[in-house]
């Protein structure tokens, strides 16, 4: 062989695995949200724990979203369509979505985000060993509904009728919410009216109910779709001057008047970080399903001011944050 030809011949076997790697397909992450794209601003979270796995939307990875809007009857059309695209990962957010997700395949590796407990609802066999392809981070909102109630019961301790708002189309965390609250309150002697929403569209109605039974404050409930609406809600708590609660910040943040729940950073990050774990080679059934405990309390005293509460020294001292 002349030295020419061996130089191309060996110059060309060098490039070959470079070549290869070039031609590596882009892998390929459905996002199956109960909400909208415009209504989820915890997207910036899951992105954050990606890119701490190395991957990064738009660069070495891509993300097919598909968006229940609200209508959560639309998730299993939905979850089969990611399947049907061949996506590598599916991570989500909320019971039903998951739900969807686990008829929908039984190999796809699935990373939910819930409040619900995945082992209750018979998606994972246990929290340290999953088994089969799902596994995710589990915060504890669904059981904090009655601390939410206690924490009214101290802010507004004239109150005698309060009311849970929960979306009924979630249906099996609903009920959870509701008879947790129930014994609650039923304990500190409140009276508890239980109202539902589906969407912003039925706002309107729940606030002027809350007139019609002089309720003196609102628990929010854990569901995906009242977290995406918390900013809404928090606005019309504050122009119904109505003390509300939920798990969410953002309802603090527009005018609520607390809210005792997980930081949305401390449960999507997680997903984010798992799903490229699994990009890289591990299981679902070796990754123990995460659990969120850490609960932060956020008030928002402007709100306090304008509704004539004090807030108790003994609550300034436990608060995470103050919104003034």
């Amino acid at each position: 062989m002349k030295r020419r030809e061996f130089i191309t011949v060996l110059g060309g076997a060098a490039a070959m695995p470079l070549v290869a790697r070039a031609q590596q397909p882009t892998p390929v992450v459905g996002w199956l949200g109960s909400d909208s794209r415009e209504q989820d601003t915890r997207l910036v979270h899951f992105r954050q724990g990606l890119k701490q796995s190395g991957y990064i939307e738009g660069q070495n990875l891509a993300i097919e979203y598909r968006w229940a809007e609200g209508q959560l009857d639309r998730l299993p059309a939905l979850a089969a369509d990611l399947v049907g695209r061949q996506v590598s990962v599916i991570a989500l957010n909320g019971l039903p979505a998951a739900r969807a997700a686990k008829a929908a395949t039984a190999t796809i590796p699935i990373v939910f985000e819930m409040a619900a407990d995945p082992v209750q609802f018979g998606l994972v066999a246990s929290l340290n060993r999953p088994s089969g392809n799902m596994t995710g981070v589990t915060s504890l909102n669904l059981e904090v509904a009655p601390k939410q109630l206690e924490l009214v019961h101290e802010m507004v301790p004239a109150a005698r009728v309060v009311a849970l708002l929960i979306n009924p189309a979630n249906s099996e965390q609903a009920q959870s919410t509701m008879k947790e609250a129930q014994v609650a309150a039923l304990s500190l002697g409140l009276e508890l009216h239980v109202l539902h929403a589906g969407g912003e569209r039925e706002f309107d109605a729940v606030f002027a109910s809350l007139g019609q039974m002089h309720a003196a404050a609102l628990v929010i409930g854990p569901d995906p779709m009242l977290h995406s609406l918390s900013e809404q809600l928090g606005v019309l708590a504050f122009r119904h001057a109505i003390p509300a609660i939920s798990p969410y910040r953002e309802l603090t943040a527009t005018g609520g008047l607390m809210s005792y729940g997980t930081s949305p950073a401390n449960l999507y990050r997680p997903v984010g970080v798992y799903v490229g774990r699994i990009l890289k080679g591990a299981k679902p059934a070796d990754l123990p399903v995460q659990q969120a405990a850490k609960l932060e309390l956020v008030i928002n005293l402007k709100t306090a001011k304008s509704l004539g509460l004090d807030v108790p020294m003994s609550m300034l001292m436990r608060v995470d944050e103050v919104i003034e």
